[in-house]
């Protein structure tokens, strides 16, 4: 039996704004986006109580918190806190998985540092990276990483919450069906559409029933209706592609589709600077009113520099949709693919620079 933690810093960047500016301790803050324009990265707890989230248009949290203080994100100021509290993990386990510079799961079955418990384990953890950081981080505890992650939002901020195995099919059947990772507003309707509000629900279908009506991803639902997550921490898996997507709540032609690819296009970008590898190649993925999905790619020669760049290129790859004019959309995503190592990318292109000069170029390849 495995015991995984989720750990969770508790809204990460706005906290490192805060402690490193006590004028915003407090205070509603948002990082990223603006009152006209651009995508919430991160909001405090202050600024959450009035419904600001991440991946929220900055003109509708102003609308919501007319208070807020917009802060352009630091990346490279989260990415150095991250490393202080990836270097914590790994005087535990070796089995940390970063999911992104604020969360991991970790295999603490057999820890490096003797333990009681898991629970004590996190409890560990979190005071450490509370002592180092100033900063809070909630954890889940449980015999999964699907169930982990769970609980690691039960009892935030600055909290945990145990599942133990005895617990998982009472603490699964009053959840609404929202809860389980992966589960959006889409397939939330189309389940309720199906009588299931809650894991006990979904648990009375048939795994059949549920592979008719979503596919692979039935097979998921069924397995986590039961609280079964077989996956294991994987350490050091770099990234190789990032993406987001959305589904509309109807049918919409190409011709429609600028504003949604805009708006991926920006929260995607915003993810990839969680990492610190490169991307090269723009993806631009579409599903047809017929399900059937499409996507077309461009590697350009050097690796988009800016989000207007990485915009312009997604915007662009519609010009390769070849299908009828008539043809209605019911999803578009945007992503980053082709990751490479940040070192490997700087080495490429200062050769490529060397061998431009070389030739006699006055424009070096950037």
């Amino acid at each position: 039996m495995r015991k995984i933690l989720h750990i969770d810093m508790d809204a990460f960047y706005a906290s490192v704004e805060q402690r490193d500016d006590p004028a915003l301790r407090g205070k509603p803050v948002v990082v990223g986006g603006s009152a006209l324009r651009g995508v919430v990265c991160a909001a405090s707890y202050e600024a959450r109580k009035y419904g600001v989230r991440s991946a929220m248009p900055g003109v509708r949290a102003r609308r919501l918190c007319p208070d807020a203080i917009f802060v352009p994100p630091d990346f490279p100021r989260y990415r150095a806190v991250s490393r202080q509290i990836r270097e914590i993990f790994l005087q535990h386990t070796d089995l940390v998985q970063p999911l992104s510079l604020d969360e991991a799961y970790l295999d603490v079955t057999a820890p490096k540092i003797a333990s009681p418990s898991a629970t004590a384990t996190a409890q560990a953890i979190r005071a450490q990276i509370f002592e180092t950081t100033q900063l809070t981080a909630s954890a889940g505890i449980a015999p999964n990483k699907f169930l982990a992650k769970i609980a690691s939002d039960w009892n935030k901020p600055n909290g945990q919450f145990v599942i133990k195995p005895a617990q998982v099919e009472a603490f699964l059947t009053p959840l609404p069906v929202g809860r389980i990772p992966g589960v959006g507003k889409v397939a939330e309707r189309k389940l309720a559409e199906m009588g299931i509000a809650t894991v006990g629900d979904l648990r009375g279908f048939t795994r059949e029933d549920l592979q008719q009506r979503f596919g692979r991803f039935g097979e998921a639902l069924y397995r986590r209706a039961r609280g079964i997550d077989e996956r294991p921490v994987e350490p050091d898996q770099p990234v190789q592609s990032i993406s987001a997507e959305d589904t509309f709540a109807e049918d919409l032609p190409l011709s429609a589709l600028e504003p949604a690819i805009v708006h991926m296009a920006e929260r995607a970008w915003i993810a990839t600077r969680k990492t610190d590898r490169i991307g090269h190649t723009v993806v631009l993925k579409l599903k047809t009113a017929q399900f059937r999905i499409l996507t077309r790619s461009f590697t350009p020669e050097a690796p988009p520099a800016s989000l207007a760049e990485f915009t312009r290129i997604a915007l662009s790859l519609r010009e390769r949709v070849e299908l009828p004019a008539d043809t209605r959309y019911r999803l578009v995503g945007v992503g980053l693919g082709g990751f490479r190592e940040r070192d490997e990318v700087v080495l490429q292109g200062t050769l490529f620079d060397e061998d431009a000069l070389a030739m006699g170029d006055d424009h070096p390849v950037s």
